[in-house]
């Protein structure tokens, strides 16, 4: 089965060696993403609603390059840094996801790149 790289240039390129998001079949594998502007090229951190926020609005770009959109989500990940974040990470996250929802964890690590608070990965069929 062969794998098709996809990119969005609404969405930060990637900070180290992976893309956005890989397809494989009819599944999307997309990168965690972090709050950065693409436009800007700015770290969105001013509040947790905003960062992820700003994380979902990129995950939304690569969907949509790809064909694919939040209603197609079969499985997501969230790294935060403080689990203390995670009701008002969550109520953002739900204005993106309808039902049924997809398969989710939720964990607590101590640090993630460029020192942010979140992080999104998802998985997507096409």
């Amino acid at each position: 089965m062969n794998k098709e790289i996809i990119n969005s240039t609404l969405s930060p390129a990637p900070i180290g060696p992976y893309n956005q998001a890989v397809k494989v079949g009819n599944l999307l594998f997309v990168s965690g993403q972090i709050a950065i502007d693409e436009a800007t090229g700015h770290l969105i951190q001013e509040s947790i609603e905003m960062e992820t926020e700003q994380v979902m609005k990129n995950l939304s770009y690569i969907l949509a390059e790809a064909g694919s959109d939040f209603s197609k989500v079969v499985k997501a990940s969230i790294f935060i840094n403080d689990m203390n974040n995670f009701a008002k990470i969550n109520e953002v996250y739900a204005k993106y996801m309808s039902e049924p929802y997809p398969a989710r964890e939720t964990v607590e690590v101590s640090k993630l790149p460029k020192n942010v608070n979140v992080e999104i990965s998802v998985i997507a069929l096409i």
